[in-house]
């Protein structure tokens, strides 16, 4: 079978206009997602399809956009989405805003429940030593991370779960009414703990949903509808990227027992080889952005208006900017790995989040022994818009 690069080439040759050089949704793209974004950075690394505008695969690529909010515009959607979905200098006003809710001191309050979390999962990991990970421990990390980041019940934790398995399927398949009511779904669970916190005045607990029930930026108090945007970006982020950040470096450290020893004997290592990790395996495929003008990226012409996906999973791994590339080398220098993002939509809360994965990783190696992938059974691949793995077993020697 002609592979997706293969084709891709083909297709790119035998026409100057603007047909499909590539199918993200194809068997052979979803089989292997960072396998065949692989392929297509060398054989086509400005590609067309109806499905996702304009993918763009090399790093020089994917930064220039990045860095030129003026050309590259971030209002990629007909629903406000605070602050991603914004150009200054709107942007700006609500980038300042959330940045304090991830500051150090925040961070720092807020490990030792991450560290309880992780704790509660790893011993319950204990009691199962061959058993299926992402959905058994990597997910409930994950959302009971997020909801006692935001102070929210465990009554929203399966919940959530659900909601992100219906928001990745609708998202594959592009059901707009699907996704419509999904968004629905979601802004029922976040308006339900605005009122709790609004009705309760003075009384309301002191955490970060209350806090944006009273915040204020430009001089007026957040709308509902903006806490509602806010809080949805936050959860997105957190509920698929941390858990599939999880499954990957724990998937890599069974596959690799040497590295894991190393970080068994000296965690200082931890924070190297978590970026190297998720470097090679990218757990976010992809981000949207819209041009503005009309521009030229490579050999392609972009007009303004058209639809650009910047593929964060092959820039990470381009070999014109990181020396074998597709070799774990944790000494590298990883100023230019775009993990977080990089130009003024960087990720505000990758501070946060590598210390979630420095804590679980952490307890993981302190609470069970070796793990290996268990013989003969092989991982479930996540499939776009997801990165990492949607299922594997482990085993505890």
């Amino acid at each position: 079978m002609e592979s997706a690069a293969a084709a891709a080439s083909n297709q790119h040759k035998s026409s100057m206009e603007t047909v499909s050089d590539w199918d993200p949704r194809s068997r052979e793209v979803l089989a292997n997602q960072i396998q065949a974004y692989d392929q297509m950075r060398e054989a086509c690394p400005v590609a067309y399809s109806d499905y996702l505008g304009w993918s763009l695969f090399r790093h020089t690529d994917v930064l220039q956009v990045l860095n030129d909010h003026e050309t590259y515009s971030n209002v990629v959607s007909r629903h406000p989405s605070v602050p991603n979905g914004m150009d200054p200098p709107e942007h700006t006003h609500y980038r300042q805003m959330i940045e304090p809710y991830f500051a150090v001191e925040r961070i720092e309050a807020f490990e030792p429940a991450c560290r309880w979390i992780a704790r509660d999962l790893v011993a319950s990991l204990k009691k199962d030593p061959s058993s299926e990970f992402m959905m058994g421990f990597a997910e409930p990390y994950a959302i009971r991370i997020q909801c006692g980041f935001l102070g929210w019940p465990r009554s929203l934790h399966e919940p959530l779960r659900q909601w992100v398995r219906k928001n990745r399927e609708a998202t594959l398949v592009r059901d707009a009414n699907a996704l419509a009511s999904i968004a629905l779904e979601f802004d029922g669970y976040i308006r339900s703990q605005l009122e709790i916190r609004q009705q309760a005045g003075a009384a309301a607990p002191d955490d970060i949903t209350t806090s944006l029930v009273r915040q204020a930026v430009d001089g007026r108090l957040l709308r509902p509808a903006e806490i509602v945007s806010v809080l949805r970006n936050w959860t997105v982020g957190e509920l698929g990227t941390i858990s599939a950040c999880v499954g990957i470096i724990v998937h890599f450290l069974a596959e690799h027992p040497e590295v894991q020893s190393q970080l068994r004997r000296d965690r200082a290592f931890l924070p190297q080889a978590v970026d190297e990790i998720l470097r090679l395996h990218g757990p976010l495929i992809s981000n949207r952005r819209v041009a503005s003008r009309s521009v030229a990226i490579g050999e392609r012409t972009i007009k303004a208006g058209e639809r650009i996906t910047v593929i964060w999973a092959s820039a990470n791994r381009d070999g014109t900017v990181f020396e074998d590339a597709d070799q774990f080398r944790p000494d590298r220098d990883q100023s230019q790995n775009l993990l977080y993002g990089a130009g003024i939509h960087i990720c505000p809360g990758a501070a946060l989040a590598r210390m979630q994965l420095r804590v679980v990783l952490d307890e993981l190696l302190s609470g069970i022994g070796n793990f290996v992938l268990p013989f003969g059974t092989e991982a479930i691949r996540a499939v776009y818009p997801a990165g990492g793995y949607a299922s594997f077993n482990l085993q505890i020697n």
